[in-house]
């Protein structure tokens, strides 16, 4: 039997740390299989051995952490503390947090929550391109579009413009009531979210007036040319090989690009080839463009937004392998 004691600032962090009804504290002592219970200002950790007690005590102080900096701890924090430590990875931690990306309209700031989000983060700042693949939840569009109005409102750019393919998923565009700016504007209303949480539907509602803020179906890119611009094209595994490359031409000077999807939702004919998967094989060597894969473990949404992904890859591994 082994077990450690540490002393905490008080009852308040005693509180945050372990969770409405020990919520926190729960998943902690499931992961490692440990006791952990507190005593006026200490908290004890017991466990079968040491290395589980101490990978235990990681994920309490990871969460100690978090509290000391003022940030609210959430389960998937949780999850993802013991997911670090378990990669023996926890030190990473530190500086995501200190990266803000964006204030949304609320005044809450806006950061990485995983180290696969922060070099995603870094690589939009770096390079003139960026490709973010992954499953969803990762924060592919949001953080990209959290950036984008840290660059417009830092004058680093004079517009922003997201499109994305209006690629039916089981139903047709007809079927829409409306002209077609009502028929496409359901398959663009993730980003006029995204940039409704950054500038207000007042200040967004004014800027795109000017011109400033352009959402608009990814048809409306063909024959320009884009200056000074932060541009986002959401939903890219959607693209046909010729639109990413109508696409990716656009690029004008002193702007950058972001091109987000997942790989494995394309709604393509069985016909067409993504132009997503072309684009990451053509562009792999050439500077200035990235590519950052995110995995299950970026997943900042709902833990069973987690699980399903990792089933899926799971099935769709195993089905290759009988395949073969």
């Amino acid at each position: 039997m082994a077990d450690i004691t540490m002393t905490m600032q008080g009852t308040e962090q005693i509180r945050a740390v372990f969770g409405e009804f020990d919520r926190n504290i729960n998943l902690i002592q499931k992961a490692f299989s440990v006791t952990i219970f507190s005593r006026g200002s200490e908290v004890k950790i017991a466990g079968d051995d040491d290395l589980s007690v101490a990978k235990a005590e990681k994920a309490v102080k990871i969460l100690c952490d978090m509290f000391a900096r003022g940030e609210t701890i959430e389960e998937q924090n949780v999850r993802y503390a013991v997911s670090m430590v378990n990669d023996g990875a926890e030190g990473e931690i530190a500086a995501i947090s200190e990266d803000c990306v964006c204030v949304s309209f609320t005044g809450k700031p806006i950061k990485p929550k995983t180290v696969g989000q922060k070099k995603y983060c870094d690589m939009i700042r770096k390079n003139t391109i960026t490709f973010g693949v992954g499953p969803a939840g990762t924060g592919k569009t949001y953080l990209a579009v959290a950036l984008a109005v840290t660059a417009f409102k830092q004058h680093q750019v004079q517009r922003i413009i997201l499109t994305r393919p209006a690629v039916e998923a089981g139903e047709k565009l007809g079927f829409l009531p409306g002209d077609l700016q009502n028929k496409v504007d359901p398959y663009l209303r993730p980003l006029y979210d995204a940039l409704f949480d950054m500038f207000g539907q007042e200040a967004f509602a004014r800027n795109q007036e000017k011109g400033a803020i352009e959402v608009a179906p990814l048809a409306y890119m063909r024959g320009r040319t884009l200056d000074d611009s932060f541009i986002i094209l959401d939903e890219a595994q959607n693209t046909t090989r010729e639109q990413m490359k109508m696409f990716l031409t656009r690029l004008g000077f002193n702007s950058k690009m972001v091109i987000t999807g997942d790989i494995t939702q394309i709604d393509l004919p069985e016909t067409k080839k993504s132009g997503l998967i072309e684009a990451l094989k053509v562009l792999r060597n050439v500077d200035d463009i990235a590519q950052n894969r995110f995995t299950e473990k970026d997943v900042v949404r709902h833990k069973l937004v987690q699980d399903i992904v990792r089933a899926y890859d799971d099935y769709q591994n195993n089905g290759r392998k009988n395949d073969r």
